[in-house]
């Protein structure tokens, strides 16, 4: 069974599908300890039913083998996927033509992971990437540099100290542990599960078992000899960053799979405007700054638009939230970020027009609320964001 909840839609749900110890698992887990829902018990004043609301995060969470939460997103399916894409840097796998006769998210989830799975396969028959690794250790010959001196004579093997030639590095070891995790997912088909549990086993035996985070793949630095695990940690960083909590059904445990829609948000605006503005303008996203004498207060700027020679001219905070006008602390907060960069410019981005926008000056900052709009064409919306953004401020740009 699949109970569909619309983001921000509260759904109610029987007893006799969700027992109590479900619910309570539910209200623990993805309510007072994670938030991506707000799950309220059955009573009198709701029917004795469960009242449940996703909280602006879209995904799957598999309860047990038969009953499965589906998450929906208020946007369009195609215009998710083209975010997703963006945000994780997919485009060159080129989905977008193949994603037609997608019809939910875990199709999607699917598809990536069957994709992961074939590229892995892939570099398994052409070799997974070795390097050198320091290593210490009892051996019956000398090999490197003697750790200690000769043993007894009872002894038969010496210490050393050794470079060693190995798979079991960074590279394989985030392959494998993404794999396991998508497999304990139990939400892909049984076909492409399967090719899922090749390509880990496949992986499995050259590596040790590490638990990896998100941190381990970003930033890595590739050569020629691993270029193409480049799009295969850009795989597994979205399939790291959306697995949630996991919980045991019997024997088995299981991971769902959750998207964080006002981090895709933001992530989708900084990766659109890395690819999209036009020279000599560049962007910088989660600048951290510090703010007071001593440094007391530290701030993640969610984006910085800095102009040929490397002066921040735009600071930009993306809301994924429809309010009728800003908030008093979001404005506060767009300030105190163009203050600390010495910016004119302080933009928050909404994905849908305010009924009540915000063009102010505060002294000589500029506050503004813009839309980059994820109801249409995603390209179009962004265009249109581009020359809001610039087209009232030629004069600033021509500085």
């Amino acid at each position: 069974m699949i109970i569909e909840l619309k983001e921000y839609e509260t759904a109610s749900i029987g007893q006799e599908v969700i027992g109590s110890s479900w619910g309570e698992y539910l209200w623990r887990t993805y309510d007072q300890r994670g938030g991506q829902l707000r799950v309220e018990e059955p009573g009198f004043r709701n029917g004795h039913r469960w009242q449940i609301t996703s909280q602006g995060w879209v995904g799957t969470i598999p309860l047990t083998a038969d009953l499965h939460l589906h998450l929906l997103p208020k946007v369009p399916l195609t215009n998710l996927f083209r975010m997703l894409e963006y945000a994780y840097q997919l485009q060159s796998f080129q989905l977008m033509g193949g994603l037609v006769g997608l019809a939910t998210l875990a199709d999607f989830y699917e598809r990536l992971a069957h994709l992961l799975a074939s590229r892995v396969m892939k570099r398994v028959q052409l070799g997974l990437s070795q390097s050198y690794l320091p290593q210490a250790k009892a051996v019956p010959y000398v090999r490197g540099r003697l750790q200690r001196s000769w043993p007894q004579p009872w002894q038969t093997a010496v210490l050393c100290q050794y470079d060693h030639f190995t798979a079991d590095i960074p590279d394989n070891q985030i392959l494998a542990y993404t794999l396991r995790q998508i497999a304990r997912s139990h939400i892909c088909r049984e076909e492409v599960q399967t090719a899922v549990r090749r390509a880990y086993r496949a992986v499995k035996g050259a590596v040790s078992e590490v638990d990896v985070g998100v941190e381990a793949v970003v930033g890595r630095v590739y050569s020629r000899l691993n270029q193409d695990y480049q799009p295969m940690h850009a795989l597994c960083r979205f399939f790291l960053e959306q697995s949630g909590p996991s919980h045991q059904v019997g024997d088995q445990e299981m991971i769902p799979f959750l998207v964080n829609m006002a981090r895709l948000y933001e992530l989708f605006v900084a990766e659109w405007l890395k690819a999209n503005l036009p020279p000599p303008w560049q962007v910088k996203a989660q600048e951290t700054v510090h703010i007071g004498l001593n440094n007391e207060l530290q701030f993640e700027i969610d984006l910085v638009i800095e102009d040929g020679a490397g002066n921040p001219r735009y600071v930009l905070d993306t809301k994924y939230k429809t309010p009728d006008k800003a908030d008093n602390a979001d404005i506060s907060q767009i300030i105190a970020y163009a203050t600390a960069k010495s910016c004119r410019q302080a933009i928050l981005i909404y994905p849908t027009p305010l009924p009540q926008p915000l063009d102010l000056w505060l002294d000589d900052i500029h506050i503004r609320t813009l839309t980059f709009s994820l109801a249409g064409d995603l390209e179009g919306a962004g265009e249109q964001f581009l020359g809001a953004l610039f087209g009232d401020d030629n004069n600033e740009l021509e500085k």
